[in-house]
């Protein structure tokens, strides 16, 4: 009996471009989004999902061991996995990015940003930022009715 080799759960997500140029283009972008994303988790300003999925599909083009290696992750593969299969993101993930990033954007325009026309783009970022956010479905929405898979 042959042994069976184990398929790799990232088959389906891995298409290398045939470039080199464009695969080098596509992990540097993907490295920048990465960190981005990192730096994210410690300044509410910067989303850290929507990058970190910009880098995972960056990655997924340029380099399938990058790609692994950020899908494997314990702290950002649960994220980029509930993405890949589902085109959704928690509910608390979400909750939680735009309660932070209004808090820092109100506080942005109330000390930082002079001109009333700043603070009026500063604000409607936010606002069209965090209503996108909130129409991506989450799975663990509570409340939702079982069977639901979004947060419309």
């Amino acid at each position: 009996m042959q042994a069976r080799e184990p398929q790799d759960p990232h088959a389906d997500d891995i298409r290398p471009h045939g470039s080199p140029v464009v695969r080098l283009l596509l992990a540097s972008c993907g490295v920048l989004a990465l960190i981005a994303g990192v730096i994210g988790i410690f300044l509410p300003v910067l989303p850290t999902t929507p990058f970190l999925l910009l880098a995972a599909a960056c990655f997924a083009r340029a380099s399938p061991s990058l790609y692994r290696w950020l899908a494997d992750s314990r702290t950002f593969g649960p994220s980029i996995r509930e993405w890949r299969r589902h085109r959704s993101i928690p509910w608390r993930a979400k909750i939680a990015g735009i309660v932070l990033m209004s808090v820092s954007i109100a506080v942005s325009a109330t000390f930082f940003v002079r001109p009333w026309w700043g603070k009026a783009v500063l604000v409607a970022l936010g606002v069209a930022t965090a209503v996108w956010l909130y129409r991506i479905p989450s799975r663990d929405r509570p409340g939702a009715a079982s069977g639901t898979t979004g947060s419309r």
